[in-house]
């Protein structure tokens, strides 16, 4: 028998010593640690050229290996320096949230450990701490008890997928978004096949939620034209408001016509885990599909996303494969592969079960609450000020505000001032026509102090 050269290469050759990784992991845990400690003094979000990235992070081909301590620390100090940080107090831009630290330490040890939530046979602790994990949160906002449910990467995947689920159980026909249903719907539903002129755009009330009766009348249209109305996408937590469509109404309207609902709460759904989220968004028992994202109010490191599904199966029936090279999975318990097109899949149910067993939801409402005061409490700020008007009030950590007077570039120039100067991180939007501010407050961490700076500089930097 031939010998073949590449069988001397020693077992260990990707091996560290023990000591060394120990050493490391500790090098890597205490970087950690002083970037969560020491976030106040620190940009809220830093941006370099590309130029000066690669002039350390890029070079040619690496064919000799380095020394990780250069690498590492150009790493913490170069890449994961030049980011948004949404975990900074004073982020205000966009939705982000600051990942709780059992968070951290159950991802972790999920990435150590080589996680795998695919199959049962592949993972059937794993899968049991997904499955756990969705039924914990399917109770705490109040979904049907019939819903299932499947961790995907975020909103933009687990509203797809979703939607994929109705047309396959509800049939294809017309879709109806609002004019605030978020972008990566849109997006999206082309590239799903959903052909473009069976999408309508339903216009939205004056606080910016989909209108019942413009959705009614959609659908009567579609109906007397010959056409099948097949899904309605609402929304709990307008990326640009905040606003939460009246979901027993159209809830109504949807089962008098056979048509499925789909609500995108990605970013407002976690609230509905505390008293004052819950209440501004009745009705959840009654949706069809559901989204959030815990890592956009539930302090969770990226990424995780929750579809929920109220007919048990339906999920199984759209997605379910089973071809030879996974003939040895007897399919009596679940393999989450079967949930989504998803087949190599990561535990990201870790985290979510460590900070659910270790703050408990009671804590989590609490954090939660925090944030729709903070919101509210810049609302009386805002109100306050002479130079500023209110344009949409604060509603689930968001509020959306202009100076008096000044026009669309001005707000847009005092936006980027703003972040360049690193202290603070705001956005703007555009509501009908007009560029405003907007700030979304869900960092438990931000202080009353943080939001009359960050106001006051806005109000200033804003002047023509």
């Amino acid at each position: 028998m031939d010998h073949d050269p590449a069988l001397d290469v020693p077992a260990g050759i990707l091996a560290l010593d023990s000591e060394e990784m120990r050493r490391l992991g500790y090098w890597v845990v205490d970087r950690t640690i002083e970037h969560l400690t020491t976030l106040d003094h620190q940009p809220a979000v830093k941006e370099s050229s590309s130029v000066e990235l690669r002039s350390v992070l890029g070079g040619p081909l690496p064919r000799v290996g380095h020394h990780l301590d250069p690498d590492l620390t150009a790493l913490a100090d170069v890449a994961l320096a030049n980011q948004q940080h949404g975990e900074h107090p004073r982020y205000f831009a966009r939705v982000a949230s600051p990942a709780s630290y059992p968070a951290i330490l159950a991802d972790w040890l999920g990435t150590g450990m080589q996680s795998v939530a695919s199959s049962w046979g592949g993972g059937s602790g794993t899968t049991t701490v997904e499955l756990v994990a969705l039924e914990w949160l399917r109770e705490a906002i109040g979904l049907a008890p019939t819903s299932e449910g499947v961790l995907l990467s975020g909103g933009s995947m687990a509203n797809i997928t979703g939607i994929i689920t109705a047309r396959h159980e509800n049939g294809d026909g017309v879709i109806y978004l609002a004019d605030q249903t978020h972008s990566s719907i849109g997006r999206s539903l082309p590239a799903i096949g959903q052909p473009t002129n069976r999408i309508r755009t339903v216009g939205t009330d004056d606080r910016f939620r989909m209108s019942a009766t413009a959705l009614q009348l959609a659908i009567e249209a579609d109906v007397a034209d010959g056409l099948r109305p097949s899904v309605v996408v609402a929304t709990a937590g307008t990326t640009n408001t905040g606003a939460v469509d009246d979901l027993p109404a159209l809830s109504a309207i949807c089962r008098a016509h056979g048509v499925w609902l789909h609500v995108d709460g990605a970013y407002g759904g976690p609230a509905a885990m505390s008293a004052r989220g819950r209440a501004v968004m009745p009705g959840l028992d009654l949706v069809d599909s559901f989204v959030m994202d815990p890592h956009k109010w539930l302090f969770q490191p990226y990424d995780v996303a929750c579809l929920y599904v109220r007919e048990p199966g339906a999920l199984e029936r759209t997605f379910a494969m089973y071809p030879e090279y996974l003939a040895d999975l007897d399919g009596r318990e679940v393999d989450l592969h079967n949930r989504s097109l998803e087949l190599s899949r990561r535990s990201r149910a870790l985290k979510l079960w460590l900070t659910l067993r270790y703050y408990g939801t009671d804590v989590l409402a609490q954090a939660i609450e925090r944030g729709i005061a903070l919101a509210e409490y810049a609302q009386r700020v805002v109100a306050a000020d002479p130079r500023l008007e209110i344009v949409t009030p604060a509603q689930l950590g968001i509020i959306n505000f202009a100076a008096v007077g000044a026009s669309d570039e001005d707000h847009r120039r005092a936006v980027a001032e703003l972040t360049a100067e690193g202290r603070a991180a705001t956005s703007s939007t555009v509501l009908r026509g007009r560029t405003v501010f907007r700030l979304c407050i869900i960092n438990p961490s931000t202080t009353t102090d943080d939001l009359d700076v960050t106001i006051d500089r806005l109000a200033t930097l804003v002047q023509p």
